[in-house]
């Protein structure tokens, strides 16, 4: 190496994570559960590229020289700005916009893949992370917001988490717009931070809410938010509505009267009663709930909203027990696709947070983060012979048989049986010029091995013994060895369900 080089930092861009084997195929077992949910609610898929005209994605329409507000932004060539999708809705909305003539209507599809968001980075809070989504582009009927819900929980189940441990929550932004009514709310501003206040009712409990609704409220740190300004009647209006610990017949005849000179408020009732009829009907009232406190944070929504949260307590970044709280989301948001037409079409949909349930399910000990079996390793003893080597490996390979040749520099046995145990092989197979001029091969199951020589103290005894490893006649190596990887295969938890039915 030059003594002048200068050496390239290895770096990873803030707020975004590289992937390992392990965690690839976990992600790819969840959008395996996921996808099969979704068809058989039939839906089909669609992709739509990683980027859109800038002005595409609706909240971000540029009002400066560089649009890099929440969203990653450049200019092509004949300086049209493009940026990267923030979410797979606003795509969708542009995809059904330029194909509609082509496509059925109600037209039902899926996506998932990368966003990013050009916002700061923290713990668990990525610049890029994955998203699975469904969606209903016109169908203006509340049962196509009641089946989002119901396909939502039974995509969680699918992924093993059980009932109890969820619930799909549901709202309509006309409901809040009726509370603004009711209220007499008219300033955005103020508007917003009564939706802000609305929105912590999890977390605050009512009392922590009534303070933000007011003057405001003082953390345990000392810290002061500054609160909505609203008087106490119109604060005991949005907590009667916000108070949901009651069945959803109850919940809606609350706002019926709260909200009953709202004309909004009353169209948002009447949707809102007709998904817990439906959701009733097909055994779901115990999963899919009414919460007048959900807000969900994208002003594209004009109806009903969903959010799907785990009820389960998973350890933060500090070790504390928590309710995890929110993994998806969704709603109906009537007027975004008419963005792109004359007329606005009706449509509905539903996200899954893919990033975000990995870590939850990871941490319940629902999903199987194990490393997978790795393939048969031929070693190579003597490399003048490689295309004897070859010629077994292909024939592993023929059978259906993951297998590799080991293509190191090192001729020490040792090493390269060391070598794959890191790739988790199951088993390596050995031919010297003995073995080939018998007309053999050794064959060295490593799981066995390792089982044996957990009861084998003296080194000598373990050399001689050799556990594990056993001498087959070269054309039956690759019968030895599918009984050696389907004996792997069967101790392996993805393999065998009856090991962990619930896992994915």
């Amino acid at each position: 190496m030059s003594a002048d080089k200068t050496l390239i930092k290895a770096r990873l861009p803030r707020g975004f994570a590289d992937r390992g084997a392990a965690d690839i195929r976990a992600t790819e077992q969840m959008v395996s559960a996921i996808r099969n949910v979704y068809e058989r609610y039939g839906f089909e898929p669609v992709e739509t590229p990683f980027a859109e005209y800038t002005e595409t994605l609706g909240k971000f329409l540029p009002d400066q020289d560089r649009p890099n507000e929440g969203v990653f932004s450049l200019q092509d060539d004949d300086e049209q700005w493009v940026s990267l999708r923030y979410d797979l809705t606003a795509p969708l909305a542009r995809y059904y916009a330029e194909n509609h003539k082509a496509l059925p209507r109600p037209f039902r599809s899926y996506r998932f893949g990368w966003v990013f968001r050009n916002e700061k980075p923290g713990p668990g809070r990525f610049r890029q992370f994955m998203q699975f989504d469904a969606d209903t582009v016109g169908a203006a009927t509340p049962a196509a917001d009641a089946e989002m819900c119901m396909m939502a929980a039974d995509a969680l189940e699918a992924l093993g988490v059980e009932r109890g441990q969820y619930v799909i929550k549901v709202n309509s932004r006309k409901v809040l717009d009726g509370v603004m009514e009711a209220i007499g709310v008219t300033d955005p501003g103020q508007k917003l931070t009564v939706l802000r206040a609305i929105d912590k009712l999890d977390r605050l409990g009512l009392a922590g809410v009534r303070a933000l609704l007011g003057p405001g409220r003082e953390d345990e740190s000392g810290d002061f938010t500054k609160g909505a300004g609203l008087g106490e009647s119109e604060t005991d209006t949005i907590l009667e509505i916000l108070d949901n610990d009651s069945e959803a017949e109850d919940t809606i005849a609350s706002i019926d009267t709260r909200l009953a000179n709202s004309a909004t408020g009353q169209a948002g009732r009447e949707e809102l009663e007709q998904i817990a009829l439906i959701v009733a009907s097909s055994g779901y009232e115990d999963r899919v709930v009414i919460d007048p406190s959900v807000v969900r944070g994208l002003e594209y929504y004009t109806g009903a909203v969903y959010e799907a949260e785990l009820l389960a307590e998973i350890p933060n970044e500090k070790g504390q027990k928590v309710v995890f709280g929110s993994v998806g989301g969704g709603g109906r948001y009537d007027g975004l696709v008419g963005r792109f037409q004359k007329e606005d079409v009706p449509a509905t949909g539903f996200s899954i947070g893919v990033s975000r349930l990995q870590a939850a399910l990871a941490a319940l000990g629902k999903l199987d983060t194990s490393p997978a079996p790795g393939p048969v390793v031929v070693t190579v003893m003597e490399p003048e012979r490689m295309g004897d080597y070859q010629t077994m490996v292909t024939a592993l390979r023929d059978a259906g048989i993951a297998a590799e040749l080991y293509l190191g520099t090192t001729r020490n046995l040792g090493k390269q049986v060391k070598y794959a145990d890191k790739r988790n092989a199951p088993a390596v197979v050995i031919q010297g010029g003995d073995e080939k001029a018998r007309g053999v091969v050794q064959i060295k199951d490593l799981a066995l091995g390792k089982q044996l020589a957990e009861g084998i103290t003296d080194n000598k005894e373990w050399r001689e013994e050799r556990p594990g490893q056993f001498e087959a006649p070269e054309a039956e190596l690759v019968d030895r060895i599918r009984e050696i990887v389907a004996s792997a295969g069967a101790n392996d938890s993805r393999n065998n369900p009856d090991d962990d039915g619930d896992r994915v």
